[in-house]
């Protein structure tokens, strides 16, 4: 019964997944995606996305991180993943569900569902190019145009040696809009036997339960629902032992949010560190009442220390959770 934090593209990076995986509750990572073209990157570039293969492909805590490709070239695709099983990569991931417009346009992510074959070959090739002891695994949606191709690229995809595959409930034209189609996740997890993880609009322990029921997958893959409530995994986590955990406070939160600013300092000028804040305070809005009362003024501001300033005043409201 795993929970896997999801790759969010600029937004779910190092330090983020640093920060939440001490939190607890979180059994493995994936890094944002690596765009894979015609030439043949640095290894500067994978450990820009994932330092963690300084440390065994594993954050400070000891939770897994996986290597995440994008592209559309089986050969290049095979040999980005040989280099990242070189540089230490213990799983190598395989994007198929990217729904950015630019991504797509550029033959890479959800637009391949259009095209199970070559999600087959490139799946192949990565698979017999890496070592056996490297796990190739793959995420995609239920579609591109419609949800009607997940059954059949979760066969391809199982087919060319997909140890597991993580199906996001939705189709790109889809987007993130509610519902969750989890239904057809089920039908795609009935369909083969290669491992299926579910993903998809899991913002409550609730909504966990009723994934796992629905989908009848037993590991699941949270993003924005870890974002808004860091410690959702580790409440997830006691639910599993029928037991209860206190509620992430918003000071706790600060905590979190001030040790990411600073680890981000050390990478990024302070406009960008702010930027990052406000992206993640952004979507704190929907687990906290504290980030919904201070978002207004939080907004406006450029600077980390006047941001934190304001993150850390008290602001009255009638209950610590925003939903």
């Amino acid at each position: 019964m795993r929970i896997i934090l999801a790759p969010m593209e600029g937004l779910v990076d190092a330090p983020i997944r640093e920060t939440l995986t001490k939190v607890g509750g979180i059994d493995r990572c994936v890094t944002e995606f690596i765009r894979v073209t015609h030439g043949m990157l640095p290894p500067r570039v994978f450990y820009k996305y994932a330092p963690e293969l300084h440390n065994h492909s594993r954050t400070e805590v000891g939770t897994p991180v996986a290597v995440q490709l994008l592209g559309s070239d089986p050969q290049q695709m095979a040999r980005h993943g040989v280099k990242a099983a070189e540089l230490g990569a213990t799983q190598v991931d395989i994007n198929f569900g990217c729904p950015a417009k630019t991504v797509n346009k550029h033959k890479g992510g959800c637009v391949l569902m259009r095209e199970p074959e070559l999600m087959h070959g490139i799946v192949a090739a990565v698979r017999q190019a890496v070592p056996a002891n490297v796990s190739v695994t793959a995420k995609m949606r239920l579609g591109y145009d419609d949800r009607s191709m997940g059954v059949a690229c979760a066969q391809a995809l199982e087919a060319a040696g997909a140890e597991e595959i993580v199906i996001h409930a939705r189709s790109k034209v889809d987007g993130y809009k509610p519902p969750a189609y989890w239904e057809e996740i089920a039908r795609a997890r009935e369909a083969v036997k290669t491992h299926i993880i579910a993903n998809g609009e899991i913002w409550t322990v609730a909504d966990y339960w009723r994934c796992r029921e629905i989908s009848g997958c037993e590991d699941v893959m949270i993003g924005r629902g870890l974002i808004a409530r860091p410690d959702l995994a580790r409440q997830i986590k006691a639910s599993q032992r029928s037991e209860t955990v206190a509620d992430m406070t918003w000071p706790e939160a600060v905590v979190l949010v001030r040790e990411y600013a600073t680890v981000l300092q050390g990478w990024l000028e302070d406009r960008y560190v702010t930027g990052r804040i406000k992206q993640w305070l952004n979507f704190l809005r929907q687990g906290f009442a504290e980030a919904e009362a201070l978002w207004p003024e939080a907004r406006k501001i450029r600077q980390v220390a006047p941001m934190m300033a304001c993150l850390e005043q008290r602001v009255p409201v009638t209950d610590s959770r925003a939903a």
